[in-house]
């Protein structure tokens, strides 16, 4: 029998139930704790209170989003999210407010309120700080110090300014003390660094619900000691938790490090509980699983095979809830259990009134059925009660669902922000993502009805979530190219050396930051950190170091500059030809276009549009469009494609869409069909798949002009099909096509529309596009908040991994098992025969039959197999919506770009997906892996394909553009370099300078001497990293405006500028204006300073006449160099007189360039 408090409220349907929450609060006028089926739920539910009531406080305790007994923590922010959320309830809230969670986190113990009183630290500005204690408090609260402050946790001290970044979403704070007083805080942007405002007060919580103080750490060790009896010397988490550090997973271990949990409702004494529907059935559920988890653990743990690592799990009563602790927390309560069907009132029953609204699914699937025509009736009928609103999903949907509803004829829609705006009659419009629509009671006296139509009930699925906070993808890549000791790197003028570290040099009295590199021989070569932007990383791990003072290296580049000069003349010409040529214009359709656009189940991110919008102006443009589109993977550049095929089919032009493998095309084909349905279009398909009969109707149509859009793979290039009236080629997944291929491609005609897409461009397309002969868009948001791909990185693990797979298997997904290597095969066959029999498995390698291959994949895409056991040939293009679960075995041994594009593979629909990267137990990683997969790991916000090719690129080079030689000359000179020599060529050629081969390549730096000291003091910026990276930055800036912004940046970041650092950005400056007056060398002492040019040519000699003449016979030639006399005291009188002669060097050869682009003008 249930208690008497505990009531049903049933017609609560999705949506509506956020107004019931809101009257039961306004009733009992204290907090309410609404527990949620899943984040899913509660995502909707805030976005629901915040449309009916957007100035009631609503606070969100997420669950963790890693299992019981799992090897990983949950994610930093997501602790950091449910700490500050109990930090609040225990430091005082408002009144009146909801706290929204789900039922894991509601079902999960949490540390006790005294805990988290006694675990806050705050500061006044001006007050007085104990720099130790702070210090001291930051480890035990689990934040990590790093060198610079990028996610939530991290902290690093830099002399007196200490940068925190606490949990919760508000950024990180940078704290300025003078002694141990607080002197400055302020906020600050990670990507930039830069401050954004100034606080009077930094309060911080602690990050992780474990608070490793020395208490805790007894007591884990007795309670471990208790449960498992001694720890062997192979117990990672005991070693590390008695060392004081934390261990990935410690968290799973939480009853052991306190005398006593608590739960959430322990929190609020007094609110009231409301709970989903269906809550208790998961509940029960949850905790069965959980007990079975447990035992599978202890089974494990008894019988251990050679590939596990050790685990011991802690009893499941002690972290979370089973059902008599459940009722015991809840049972006094008053507790509301929603059910969105009505039920028959009775005791303990209420309904609400709210019904699930209509769902226009039916005439969706007709096609004789005008689907906004429905809707228009049913709108009409229903302002008959009272109002109407429309819900959709973001501005632009809103935009494009107001053009057709009025096409219809329906009076004018209202867009409204929020319910308080809604009246007693008329149709709204709102953005609200809310799932299915509901009609409901409302109004004051609850005698009208307001119906609610979500954007879904019309046009079916829809996938959209909030666009998160972008992270710029440029943070990642710059942490990827810093150099690291030992790299190779090319110095513009002696060649490919080692680079092996940074030192200080004095010379001529002063010190001098300088980089070492090694050379052949092992002489070295100490290079100014001013000078450093003559260096690039050369893209290969090993090669032959040159000889310092050789002329192996000069005449290498000279060779190699004639190449790029042919080559770049050739892409020009092929350039320019096709800038000369027609294209027939194609032109959208005006209505159809829209209803097409309406179908799209996602809303467009503002890349996607702006790629859109560069396709329909290349068709309109009437020259032959040739642009590659640069999406990560299920980015939507598929959609792209079919608005250019459905603009092209309309105009009356065939379309030819080809895919590299059979598979892609079948799922081309089944996406494009289901798109163009109802349009008065034809598609179709040609590859192994189609039967002689159809291939053979499918070549006659392409004939003939009846197939508007054939989908293939290169069958499609075969000489035996004539196309009548081709327009437009779509290439997919270019990576794949040979050569040979994309010449074929080329040559079919010279007059189409060319469109190319891919995820990790080849090096040559990318370049291609860098250096301008092709047009590139990049679609670099996700579409869909695609935080949903969660990636492990941890030792292989027998249990973690059978988990996994049976997870999938029992949500009906499959999954894939990637290993490196072939001979890696026969060990995790067994490893599934034995541990996971009810699965069904296939192999695939690349040394099979093509076609057995096919038919393997077909049978995996089809559903026949519960896991794909493959070699990498996976990362190629699948799309297979139903696999979500992606194990890569001995993920250390794989490169960045196939990690990334192997992981890819997964969280292509709506569901969660998971990645576990697997190394091998116990085993050390080698540097260059370890990095790959912290970058990976941290890579699943953003879409770094593009960034990867790029980086890519770095690592191994691009091959020659124009086809057959491919990447040697690349070896020859490294990446970046050839990458800037050929962007030179191509700039020159283009404004037609380029006729001989010029000398000056631009590319030498000044030398600059002044006895000054040139640094960045280490006790200013203590990283190596950090130091290299400014130094790079720097060496690129020339302006006096971007250097003041960069010194306020420093200041900013690190405290007031040493004179070291001042001199150095004077020294800079002085370089810029040296390399404008083409001095290659300029040194000074007490005496006055000596000048010698580039190749000893001066720009304009009637100049250099001039300016000695001006010295008043303080300047004299002598061998090729200027000596000018000075007294220069002191370093500033130096560094003045230095910049003087420098900039009235500059002037005269400023002066001439005018006089010349004059006197070519006239």
């Amino acid at each position: 029998m249930k208690p008497a408090n505990h009531i049903t409220l049933s017609g609560a349907p999705e949506g509506f139930d956020a107004q019931l929450l809101l009257q039961e609060a306004a009733k009992s006028g204290s907090p309410l704790i609404h527990v949620a089926r899943d984040d899913k739920r509660m995502t909707a539910m805030r976005d629901a209170l915040r449309f009916f009531a957007p100035d009631m406080p609503v606070v969100v305790f997420p669950g963790w989003d890693c299992l019981p007994y799992d090897r990983v923590s949950p994610n930093a922010d997501i602790s950091a999210a449910r700490m500050a959320t109990l930090a609040g309830l225990v430091h005082g809230m408002p009144s009146q407010f909801i706290l929204l969670t789900t039922m894991t986190a509601a079902t999960q113990r949490v540390p006790a309120r005294d805990v988290l009183k006694g675990a806050a630290w705050s500061a006044q500005v001006g007050g007085r700080v104990d720099e130790k204690a702070l210090r001291e408090f930051l480890v035990r609260m689990g934040f990590v110090q790093s060198p610079t402050v990028m996610e939530p946790g991290d902290y690093a001290v830099r002399g007196g300014i200490i940068d925190i970044y606490p949990p919760g979403d508000m950024g990180p704070v940078r704290l300025d003390l003078f002694g141990d007083v607080l002197d400055g805080a302020r906020r600050f942007d990670p990507a930039t660094q830069r401050t954004t405002e100034k606080l009077d007060l930094v309060e911080l919580a602690p990050v992780s619900e474990v608070i490793l103080d020395e208490a805790a750490i007894t007591r884990f060790r007795q309670n471990y000691r208790i449960e498992f009896g001694a720890a062997g010397t192979d117990d990672p988490l005991y070693e590390a938790i008695s060392a004081g550090r934390k261990h990935q997973g410690a968290e799973h271990w939480l009853a052991f490090y306190y005398d006593k949990l608590e739960t959430l409702f322990d929190y609020l004494p007094e609110a009231t509980v409301t709970l989903d529907d269906q809550l208790t059935a998961m509940r029960l559920a949850r905790w069965d699983s959980v007990a079975d988890q447990y035992e599978t653990r202890k089974i494990a743990m008894a019988n251990r095979s050679r590939m596990d690592s050790v685990y011991k799990p802690a009893p499941a009563s002690g972290l979370y809830l089973d059902d008599a602790a459940w009722e015991a927390a809840v049972g006094d309560r008053r507790v509301l259990q929603l059910a969105p069907l009505p039920q028959s009132t009775g005791p303990g029953v209420v309904d609400a009134g709210g019904r699930i609204g209509r769902n226009f699914a039916p005439e969706r699937q007709q096609e004789s059925v005008s689907l906004f025509g429905a809707l228009a009736a049913h709108i009409k009928a229903k302002l008959e009660d009272g109002p109407v609103l429309v819900a959709s999903y973001s501005e632009g949907a809103r935009e494009r669902l107001t053009g057709l509803i009025e096409d219809e004829g329906l009076a004018e829609a209202i867009p409204v922000r929020d319910a308080t705006r809604l009246g007693k009659r008329g149709l709204h419009l709102a953005v609200w993502a809310l799932e299915h629509g509901f009609e409901a009671p409302w109004g004051k006296d609850k005698s009208g009805k307001i119906t609610v139509i979500s954007e879904q009930d019309v046009l079916g699925d829809r996938l959209i979530r909030r666009p998160k906070r972008k992270r710029r993808a440029e943070n990642f890549l710059s942490e990827v190219q810093s150099l690291t000791p030992n790299d190779l790197v090319v110095h513009v003028d002696h060649g490919i050396g080692r680079y092996l570290g940074m030192e200080v040099v004095t010379a001529a009295g002063a010190a001098h930051e300088c980089l070492v590199l090694e050379y052949a021989e092992q002489s070295k070569l100490y290079l100014p950190v001013e000078n450093i932007e003559l260096l690039s990383k050369y893209g290969h791990e090993e090669g032959l170091l040159d000889k310092l003072g050789g002329g192996a290296w000069q005449s290498k580049k000279a060779k190699l500059k004639e190449r790029i000069r042919l080559m770049a003349d050739k892409l020009i010409r092929i350039a320019a030809e096709r800038a000369l040529r027609k294209a027939p214009v194609l032109e959208p359709p005006a209505g159809m276009w829209d209803a097409f656009a309406a179908r799209f189940p996602y809303q467009e991110t503002d890349d996607q549009l702006s790629a859109i919008g560069d396709v329909i102006d290349d068709l309109t443009s009437g020259a032959p469009m040739d642009r590659l589109i640069v999406g990560d993977v299920g980015f939507g550049k598929t959609e792209v494609a079919m608005r250019a095929a459905f603009v092209a089919a309309m105009a009356g032009v065939q379309v030819a869409v080809i895919a590299p493998t059979t598979l892609l095309a079948r799922q081309h084909y089944k996406s494009f069909a289901e798109r163009f349905r109802g349009f008065p279009i034809e598609v179709r398909q040609l590859s192994r798949f189609v039967t002689a009969k159809e291939a053979a109707a499918t070549r006659d149509g392409i004939t003939k002009g009846t197939v508007d859009i054939v989908i293939g793979t290169h069958a499609l290039l075969a000489k035996s099909i004539k196309f009548r009236d081709l327009g437009l080629l779509v290439i997919d997944e270019e990576q794949h096509f040979g050569v040979g291929h994309k010449e074929r491609l080329k040559a079919m005609r010279t007059d189409v529309h060319v469109l190319t897409l891919t995820a990790t461009p080849i090096p040559r397309t990318l370049q291609l596009s860098l250096t301008g002969v092709r047009d590139l868009s990049i679609i670099g948001t996700p579409p869909v908040d695609r935080l949903s791909i969660r990636t492990y990185v941890s030792e292989f693990d027998t249990v973690t991994l059978r988990e996994a797979l049976l997870r999938e298997h029992y949500r009906g997904g499959q999954s894939f098992y990637v290993v490196p290597r072939i001979s890696d095969l026969p060990e995790i066959e067994a490893f599934l025969k034995d541990q996971l029999p009810e699965l069904s498995y296939v192999v695939a390698h690349g040394q099979m039959a093509a076609g057995e291959l096919d038919d393997r994949m077909n049978a995996f895409y089809d559903g026949s197999y519960d896991v794909l056991l493959a070699t990498t040939i996976v990362e190629s293009g699948l799309d297979i919506p139903t696999a979500n679960t992606m194990i890569i075995h001995r993920a250390d041994m794989f490169g960045l770009a196939q990690l990334y594009q192997i992981r890819g593979r997964v969280g292509r629909s709506k569901t969660r997906a998971y990645a576990y990267l697997t190394t091998k137990p116990r085993a050390k990683l080698t540097t260059t892996a370890e990095k790959r997969l912290r970058v990976i790991g941290s890579l699943d916000t953003l879409g770094a394909g593009f960034a990867l090719a790029s980086q890519d690129m770095d690592i191994r080079g691009a091959g020659n553009l124009l086809g057959e030689e491919q990447s040697g000359q690349m070896r020859d000179v490294g990446f970046e370099l050839y990458q800037s020599m050929l962007e030179d060529a191509i700039a020159r050629i283009r404004s037609g300078e380029l006729e001989g081969v010029v000398e000056d390549d631009g590319q030498w730096a000044p030398q600059i001497n002044l006895g000054v000291p040139v640094l960045i003091p280490e006790d200013y910026v203590p990283d190596l990293d950090v130091r290299l990276g400014l130094y790079r930055r720097l060496s690129e800036l020339t302006t006096k405006v971007e250097l003041e912004g960069f010194a306020a940046e420093l200041i900013d970041r690190f405290g007031s500028l040493p004179r070291e650092v001042n001199t150095l950005m004077l020294v800079v400056r002085i370089k810029a204006m040296c390399k404008r007056a083409g001095i290659s060398k300029l040194d000074g002492g007490p005496k006055g300073a000596t000048i010698q040019f580039h190749n000893d040519k001066f720009a304009s000699p009637e100049g250099l006449v001039k300016f000695i003449q001006d010295q008043r016979g303080l300047a004299k030639v002598k061998d090729n160099k200027i000596v000018v006399q000075r007294d220069w005291k002191t370093d500033a009188d130096k560094i003045k007189g230095g910049f003087a002669i420098a900039r009235d060097l500059a002037e005269h050869v400023v002066a001439k360039e005018k006089a010349a682009k004059k006197a070519k003008a006239s």
